[in-house]
């Protein structure tokens, strides 16, 4: 397959870890190690935005939680700072579209799970000042403001704070990202949203029954905001043992079938590296909630290897205007049309 229609897309990668490496750095390092060990694997990859959130790992939890946040939000502008001529951080889709048209890599910043800010919901007009654009609640487990997809067996929906906290987030133009939310916190969040909703992700829960994925009502749900579903390509939460890219590609094709196809993107979530560098070796963990945490897709072990999606795509028969969509035309359609922009400032 040729890599020439890989090139002229527009990728964006809706998850990457990165951030977590980056600050497991002394400050000084920051823009040195990104340039040196990331920024290669994104050009290779031919990504052009990188949604990067901000995990808190549980060490840092709960008193250490916001200091760790504010530390890989400024660890973001700074990488930004020192690769000036090759990234840009953006705060609306505006942003975007320029950073990408001078053909740099669009950055957008995420807070995941938000352990830092607590039940604080003024904290996220604070973390929306220092460049914060996106955002879930929850990660596997309980937060302030609502149940992780790890604690389904509760039936819970958000707290009251979440309630205030998807409010606060649509009013300053923050995406909310649903990936990590148990079911019922997504269902209550598709019933509040008067604005498109990010998964940014999470795969198909009627291919493989992961408490991570979503079913196809939530998916329908999502996609009449005016959102986006964006495939995971962590392989444990795609099949029970049959880690190859035509599985992927039946996520991708199950997504959109559901969703339609501009509703439907990437986010691959390359967690190999990230582990590498920031897990030390006698603390690896074997599994992770219940599935191997060592099991990747072969070639997509890392961003380098998105061209191989673009190829499966065009195996399977995939228009290339299907194709160009999900690589990322639409996940840049919703961020030109919703990130930054207040909701008073919303055309009506």
């Amino acid at each position: 397959m040729s890599t020439e229609l890989h090139s002229r897309a527009v990728v964006a990668d809706a998850h990457n870890d990165l951030l977590c490496a980056v600050a497991g750095r002394p400050p000084e390092q920051w823009a040195v190690f990104f340039r040196e060990r990331w920024l290669p694997q994104l050009r290779a990859g031919g990504v052009d935005l990188q949604i990067l959130p901000v995990f808190i790992d549980d060490p840092y939890r709960p008193e250490g939680a916001l200091r760790r946040t504010l530390r890989m939000i400024e660890a973001a502008h700074r990488l930004a700072e020192g690769n000036a001529d090759a990234v840009g951080l953006c705060l609306d889709g505006a942003d975007v579209e320029r950073v990408i048209g001078e053909g740099r890599i669009a950055l957008v910043l995420a807070l995941e799970g938000m352990p830092g800010i607590g039940e604080d919901v003024e904290l996220l007009e604070t973390v929306h000042r220092l460049g914060v654009r996106v955002g879930s609640i929850a990660h596997f487990g309980r937060s302030a403001f609502g149940d992780g997809s790890g604690e389904d067996a509760a039936g819970s929906r958000l707290t009251r704070s979440g309630v205030r906290a998807v409010a606060e987030m649509e009013r300053l133009g923050m995406l909310f990202d649903v990936s990590h939310l148990g079911v019922g916190g997504v269902d209550h969040v598709l019933e509040l949203a008067t604005r498109p909703v990010l998964a940014t992700h999470s795969s198909s829960r009627a291919l493989f029954d992961h408490h991570r994925n979503l079913a196809d009502a939530q998916v329908r749900g999502i996609a009449a905001t005016g959102g986006v579903v964006c495939v995971n390509f962590f392989a444990p939460f795609l099949h029970a043992s049959a880690y190859t890219l035509d599985v992927l590609v039946d996520h991708f094709e199950h997504l959109v079938a559901v969703a339609g196809i501009e509703h439907v993107g990437m986010g691959p979530d390359f967690v190999r590296e990230v582990i590498a560098d920031t897990v030390a070796p006698c603390c690896t963990q074997d599994t992770v909630e219940g599935v191997p945490a060592d099991e990747y897709l072969p070639g997509l072990e890392g961003p380098a290897g998105l061209p191989l999606v673009t190829e499966a795509l065009q195996r399977r028969g995939w228009s290339e205007a299907d194709i160009l969509a999900v690589l990322g035309g639409n996940v840049l359609r919703l961020l030109h049309a919703e990130l930054g922009i207040p909701i008073a400032h919303r055309p009506s």
